[in-house]
């Protein structure tokens, strides 16, 4: 097993106060897109999530569970005429979409209705299983169970 603490690191931060802080959790992740009308279609009428915001030239956003999935187009997000530092991508990116384990069958049958090939599926060494397929920017999208990573919400995993 691999491990990234190197000794005598301390892995959290603490206030100047003397308090430590803890990350609680991704809110948003984003992916780059060349045609946002295309991807807001997919990620409405195949993946079922809800649009929260859009700009037509710049972005679309869409929560899933209690987080956010934001889809950009770089040249807009890159140009720096925005509120927020710019940022960007080019080339396919990965997110990861946790799913119950008795719904996989459901998952395979609704992508494929809907013209989407399984790229891959995975049923892992340790537990779980993961289906790969893309979006039509050709981001790698993963369906995943919990068994996977083996995380548990209600135990402090920071």
């Amino acid at each position: 097993m691999l491990t990234f603490i190197h000794k005598g690191f301390d892995p959290f931060p603490f206030s100047p106060h003397g308090t430590c802080m803890h990350l609680n959790s991704i809110m948003e992740t984003c992916l780059y897109v060349d045609n946002l009308a295309s991807a807001e279609a997919f990620y409405r009428q195949v993946l079922g999530l809800s649009c929260q915001q859009r700009d037509p030239d710049r972005h679309v956003f869409f929560q899933c569970g209690d987080q956010m999935l934001l889809l950009f187009v770089p040249a807009a997000s890159s140009s720096g005429k925005s509120d927020v530092p710019p940022h960007g991508s080019h080339g396919p990116g990965h997110v990861a979409f946790r799913v119950e384990s008795n719904e996989f069958p459901n998952w395979q049958t609704h992508l494929a209705k809907h013209g989407v090939p399984i790229e891959q599926t995975v049923q892992w060494p340790h537990g779980g299983t993961s289906i790969y397929f893309r979006d039509p920017a050709g981001n790698s999208l993963e369906l995943v169970s919990d068994e996977v990573w083996k995380l548990d919400a209600d135990t402090d995993n920071r």
